[in-house]
Formats: structure tokens, C-alpha cells, sequence
């Protein structure tokens, strides 16, 4: 699977090149992607990996999708992003479904999807998002997954009309699914991935609010020797992004660590972490919770609508200092996931100090420009566009 994958982006990136028309490279890539997918009566991908096995995925016809989703009505719209649109639909048999469409003129969405079809029919974990097929068609390019009643986190977390929907248990146990997916990307997986873009709008809530990892566009595989890569086109969301990503290209699974103890911080708190916090000075997330912590008030981070409602505060303490030892500035502080789920799961485990904070700041004057970066104009949270910053090396 892997050495075809290569084959099918090294086809990808040359057709690029040779062709300046975007609908002349969407109908190659439906072509390049359905050649290996697409079985002559079976409707289902069979492909012989390079480790002997055997992957399957379904193919769906347009019109059975253009059913479900009512061909793509309004009403049915759950978000969009760099890659398209989201929408909800319901097969024959019941069973609900959400497809991810690719819009005609998003470059990003058809490198995206690429990388997401060669990589997540390769995993299966209870908290990742499950890929129940694909639909190519001419230039409908779509990705079809299980539907997640309950959305994504950040439609519930930041939102206070909803957030006591989600009481210190059930965000306790969303943190630790978190990590259980974040662990089996990194280690546990046939493919090592790092996500690369962990956010609260790309965690998916099923109905018992059981999270699941999704959007793997721009997950990367690496092998077990690899410690940490370096690129010229640094891609994430920002206030997510490790320090030394954002600013130097240099990315590990110690980047993924650093996103998930935002992630960890946000749900304790219901705060985003790019909103502005204190009543002295104006602090972001990462500094506000610091301070707290050094000052012997990290109780204080506490989501407002449940605040005074739970009777665990050790645990709710645990979850802010793993929290700050993975948003800690240097890579090398940060904890590794396996030892993360420990710390989770043990409540006697010894937890080293946190070190100042990645982003650290005593106030906040203005808005950080940084070069390249472009603000989503969109104001739906399912799916925030992810940005891509580009410098010069």
C-alpha cells in the first residue's frame, strides 16, 4: 500500500506540472485514484499492501449519494473548509452518513483528500473517525465516513449555551480518547502519522460523546528511526501549532503532543486558545493558565458552567498539569503520549514541574501578524480552514 501510495502522489505531482487547467488535473486525479480502488461488479477496493495484507474500501455510485444527501441540500450542509463541503445523509438501509465534497476549484482539498484516502482506509481505532468509502465519478471527487451526532467539540466547548452539556466526567473521558487516538497514530498503527492539525473542530463527537480524531489531509507518515523533519511549507491552525513549527519548520510527534495539551486546556477551561483572558492583563490561553498555576489558582481555569458542579478536583488538576507539561516550549519537555495516558490514568504518578509555556506573553498589545497567514472569513466552527504559511528559508 505504501509503495503504491508513492506512485499514486509522485503521478499526482507531475501531472501538476504538466498541466495548468485545475478541472484537466481533477479529472486525472479521479482517474489516478480510481484505477486502484475500483473493481469491475464488486464495488469495493482490493489492493495488496506491502505487507502481504489486503485493504477494502467501498465505492459509492454519485447517485446513490446524491440520494442521501438530498443532492446536496442547504439544509443538510454540516461545514466546510479548504477542501469543500461537509454534509449529512441517510442511505437506504438507515444508516446516516456525512461526505466530504470536494469543491472544483480547491487545490488544497484535492491534495488533502489524496493524502486522506492513502492513509486513513489504513486505520482503525475507536477513536478515529471511521472511512465508510469513497465516491470518483468523473470530477466528483467525495469521502464518505460514519456521521457523528454530536458534531464537533468546539460547536459544544465554546459555545455557552451547550458547554454544560458536557459535565468534568464526560470531558475527562474525551481527553483521554484524545490520547488514546493521538497514541495509536504515533505508535500503535500499521503507518506511524503525525496528524498535524489536532483542534477542537476536528474532534468529532459520536452520540454518547465518545471522541474521534479526524481530518487526516495533512498527516504524515514516518518511521520509527525519523525524530523530527523540517519543511519549507509549514501547514497547521494557529494557536495549535508547536513553537518550533510554527516558526522554523521543524515538526515531530512532539508537535502533535504540544496540539493535544491545547486541546487538554480548552476542554478544562471552554476557552479558546487564541481568545485574550485576565483581568490584569490581557493574556492568551497557554500564559493565563500559567500564571494560574504558578500562582496557586489553577482551579480557577475551570469551564464556568460546570465550575462548582464536580467533586474531582485532583482530577481536573491532573488534566491542567499534563495540559502545560505538553504545551511546554522546548520539544524535548514535553511528555510522549504513552507517557501522557499514564500520567491520565495513574492517580499517584509522580508529574514533573511544567516549564514556561510555548507562546508565553505577560499581555497581548495586538493581533501577531505572521507572514503569509490567512484569517478564515467563514463563521462555521464544524470545519475551520486550515492555513498554510509559507517563508522563505
Amino acid at each position: 500500500m505504501l509503495a503504491f501510495a508513492a506512485y499514486i502522489v509522485q503521478k499526482m505531482v507531475t501531472k501538476h506540472h504538466e498541466n495548468s487547467s485545475h478541472s484537466q488535473r481533477l479529472r486525472q486525479t479521479s482517474e489516478e485514484l480510481a484505477r486502484p480502488f475500483a473493481t469491475a461488479g464488486t464495488k469495493v477496493i482490493e489492493e495488496s499492501s506491502s505487507r502481504g495484507k489486503v485493504s477494502s474500501l467501498p465505492i459509492f455510485d454519485a447517485s446513490v449519494i446524491l440520494a442521501a444527501t438530498n443532492n446536496f441540500a442547504l439544509s443538510n450542509k454540516l461545514g466546510e473548509g479548504g477542501f469543500g463541503t461537509v454534509y449529512k445523509g441517510e442511505l437506504n438501509g438507515g444508516e446516516r452518513i456525512a461526505v466530504k465534497r470536494l469543491a472544483n476549484f480547491s487545490t488544497q482539498g484535492l491534495d488533502e483528500l489524496k493524502n486522506e484516502v492513502l492513509l486513513i482506509a489504513e486505520l482503525q481505532h475507536i477513536n478515529l473517525v471511521c472511512l465508510l468509502g469513497c465516491c470518483i465519478e468523473g470530477e466528483e471527487l467525495m469521502l464518505i465516513y460514519e456521521y457523528m451526532e454530536n458534531k464537533s467539540l468546539d460547536t459544544i466547548i465554546f459555545d455557552k449555551a451547550k458547554s454544560s452539556q458536557l459535565d468534568w466526567q464526560k470531558r475527562f473521558e474525551i481527553i483521554k480518547g484524545i490520547a488514546r487516538g493521538v497514541l495509536y497514530l504515533h505508535q500503535d498503527s500499521r503507518l506511524r502519522i503525525i496528524h498535524r492539525d489536532l483542534k477542537a473542530s476536528n474532534i468529532l463527537l459520536d452520540k454518547n460523546m465518545n471522541p474521534k480524531i479526524s481530518d487526516f489531509g495533512l498527516a504524515r507518515i514516518f518511521c520509527a528511526d525519523d525524530k523530527k523533519w523540517q519543511t519549507n511549507r509549514v501547514v497547521g491552525t494557529y494557536g495549535y501549532m508547536s513553537p518550533e513549527y510554527a516558526m522554523d519548520g521543524i515538526f515531530s510527534v512532539k508537535s502533535d503532543v504540544f496540539s493535544y495539551g491545547v486541546l487538554v486546556l480548552e476542554i478544562v477551561s471552554g476557552k479558546k486558545s487564541r481568545g485574550i483572558f485576565g483581568t490584569e492583563s490581557m493574556l492568551n490561553l497557554l500564559s493565563y493558565a500559567w500564571n494560574l498555576w504558578k500562582d496557586g489558582k489553577a482551579l480557577e481555569l475551570l469551564d464556568t458552567s460546570i465550575f462548582g458542579n464536580s467533586n474531582n478536583n485532583s482530577e481536573i488538576m491532573r488534566c491542567i498539569h499534563v495540559g502545560l507539561l505538553c504545551v511546554q516550549d522546548r520539544p524535548t519537555d514535553r511528555p510522549h503520549m504513552s507517557e501522557v495516558i499514564l500520567m491520565l490514568n495513574s492517580p499517584d504518578a509522580h508529574l514533573p514541574q511544567p516549564k514556561q509555556p510555548g507562546y508565553f506573553i505577560n499581555s497581548v498589545v495586538a493581533h501577531m501578524e505572521v507572514p503569509g497567514y490567512v484569517e478564515s472569513s467563514s463563521s462555521c466552527t464544524v470545519h475551520d480552514t486550515t492555513i498554510t504559511i509559507v517563508e522563505p528559508r
